[in-house]
């Protein structure tokens, strides 16, 4: 007979859900290597942007992670990251002009859908951090490290 883990036959649809996200956050993280990445009002570029996109998928990894194993120090760690990412994308909405953006992307960046798009991304993730602060109890470990 399989020898399966309790923890697996009870884990909700909810956190396994959650788990794929944030494996698609880190996997999107990662995938933005080498690029011009926009950080608190700046557009870094170079090894400074390379930087800053390795951290943060290690951020994302680290996240990932800790949710498949439902730590809860995670719990508090993954609600501190979404809220800087909306930080992050009001600071950078208001601070990187549109001509800072229209000289990366080598050509004409509309400024209502920059504003819209932007805008919904920070909703989603202030959505998807309400719910995981409704669900704490998805986070059932207590142990301080992931191995």
């Amino acid at each position: 007979m399989m020898d399966i883990d309790e923890n697996e036959i009870r884990r909700p649809l909810g956190l396994t859900l959650l788990t794929g996200l944030y494996l698609f956050f880190f996997l999107v993280s990662a995938s933005t290597f080498g690029n011009p990445f926009p950080f608190l009002g700046k557009i870094y570029e170079g090894s400074a942007a390379k930087l800053l996109v390795f951290v943060d998928s290690l951020v994302c990894l680290y996240l990932f992670l800790g949710i498949l194993k439902r730590q809860l120090l995670t719990w508090y760690l993954v609600l501190c990251y979404n809220f800087f990412e909306i930080v992050n994308t009001v600071v950078n909405l208001k601070f990187i002009s549109l001509a800072e953006l229209e000289q990366i992307a080598g050509g004409r960046v509309n400024r209502e859908a920059l504003f819209t798009n932007n805008v919904a991304a920070a909703l989603g993730i202030l959505l998807l951090t309400q719910f995981i602060y409704r669900h704490k109890d998805y986070f059932t470990s207590r142990q301080k490290y992931l191995f």
